[in-house]
């Protein structure tokens, strides 16, 4: 190009140029001025509790690594995960090994033995999972992305039956297999014992082969925890009767936390005298008058209300989630990536069995004073989009406002998802197990 074209050319770009400029600084200065709407909250807390912004905040700064670490080592089969517990499990007598048990008993094991013909001849294989979230992009299989799915699937492909296979080299797609779950789970999400199932018609297939083709696939990180043959109608995720989930919440280090108590104890506050006064008041957690000291001042000099709390108990938080227990209830507010009012499409009612939160302690490889945590156990017959994390954040959220015991209950009603905290970081969660028989409240991980 000579330079009588590059002179015409050069003021267009200038142009754009400056044009370009101007729509940046436009969008920065809309940005900058942008105003967030927050949920109008009409209870008497409602000055105490967390923005969004702020819940976020407290929900992320925290040593999550360590959380992630201590999942690692429980799929490697290094830890377990009741470790945690070592002090309510042998209170409470609870047995490791039937924990584990529970998401293998199944009322589909085992296949027909006689002679098959046509589709009886498919064979179905329950498969359950352990893998660490943080090494993957979450369950579902996306395009460019590390899923749990896409490794499992492109493992199966070699297990597929001809017919299959060359279906799939006629639409020139790669041969993998497909596998059915029990709850896709997100990216940072890990899980102890997932379930999937595959089936072929192929009938030389042995269990330890698939076996070894997945804990091949990505050591440390996927894991197969056993493999058995199911009958046809085994389906993971609708012939599921609940789910487990775990989520482990780190203190920070020396961080000014309300002293811990035992479900059932009575939670009492230390006075400036050194002497226990009576049981907490949520009323003296809201009252600020006559103390300056708790006041926030705004622009205009009007009083605006009391600092907020950034300390809980972790018996508040229980006892938050046990007015959860034994109701179905519509849990719309509290998902998210979904319609919060829909009259079609699957429905948001949850059966919460058992959701319950205790301290615990992450086991140390070496020496030394493990991290304080606090965990929350959640088991429903189906849960939600994202619907774990936001009740965790939510609850923390009311309890360091110092809301009353009913509060999760009263915001089923709302009608805006700002009036629910932003979820929670995926690190701190593990689906533990599936159940496919009927639950049993006394095989809980917390009491």
């Amino acid at each position: 190009m000579n330079s009588v074209h590059i002179g015409k050319l050069l003021p267009r770009y200038q142009r754009i140029a400056r044009f370009c400029g101007t729509t940046m600084a436009k969008e920065q200065r809309q940005s900058d001025n942008k105003v967030y709407f927050h949920y109008n909250h009409t209870d008497p807390c409602k000055f105490a509790r967390w923005t969004t912004r702020e819940s976020f905040e407290f929900m992320h700064g925290r040593p999550w690594q360590e959380v992630a670490d201590f999942y690692s080592n429980v799929v490697n089969g290094n830890l377990s995960l009741l470790q945690l517990f070592d002090e309510v499990q042998t209170h409470n007598n609870l047995d490791v090994a039937k924990l584990s048990e529970v998401c293998n008993r199944t009322d589909f094991e085992g296949t027909l033995k006689e002679d098959r013909s046509g589709r009886l001849e498919r064979v179905t294989f329950k498969i359950v999972l352990s893998y660490h979230g943080c090494s993957f992009d979450g369950w579902q299989k996306q395009p460019g992305l590390n899923t749990v799915q896409g490794l499992v699937e492109q493992c199966l492909g070699r297990f597929v039956d001809e017919r299959k296979a060359q279906l799939l080299k006629e639409k020139s797609k790669p041969l993998e297999g497909c596998a059915a779950v029990a709850g896709r789970t997100d990216k940072g999400v890990s899980a102890l014992q997932q379930v999937c199932s595959f089936y072929t018609w192929r009938k030389d297939i042995r269990i330890q082969d698939i076996e070894d083709v997945i804990n091949s696939t990505a050591p440390g990180k996927l894991r197969a925890v056993s493999i058995s043959e199911v009958s046809r109608s085994f389906h993971p995720n609708f012939s599921a009767k609940w789910r487990r989930y775990l989520y482990i919440f780190p203190f920070n280090g020396g961080e000014n936390r309300e002293p811990s108590l035992r479900c059932g104890e009575e939670e009492n506050i230390l006075t400036e005298n050194g002497h226990y006064g009576g049981q907490r008041d949520v009323s003296d957690e809201l009252r600020w008058e006559g103390d300056d000291n708790n006041l926030i001042v705004r622009d205009d000099g009007e009083l605006q209300g009391p600092k907020k709390s950034s300390t809980f108990t972790v018996c508040k938080v229980n006892r938050l989630l046990q007015q959860l227990e034994g109701k179905l209830l519509s849990y719309r507010i509290f998902a998210r990536d979904t319609k919060a009012s829909r009259s079609i499409g699957p429905p948001t009612e949850c059966f919460m069995y058992h959701a319950r939160a205790a301290e615990a302690t992450i086991p140390q490889p070496h020496p030394g004073a493990g991290r304080t945590v606090m965990c929350i156990e959640l088991v429903a017959n189906r849960f939600l989009r994202r619907m774990v994390r936001v009740l965790v954040a939510t609850s923390i959220r009311e309890a360091a406002a110092g809301a009353e015991d009913d509060a999760l209950l009263k915001l089923m009603d709302a009608t805006c998802r700002r009036a629910t905290a932003p979820p929670a970081p995926p690190e701190g969660l593990c689906m533990v197990n599936v159940g496919y028989a009927e639950f049993d409240p006394r095989n809980c991980i917390i009491p």
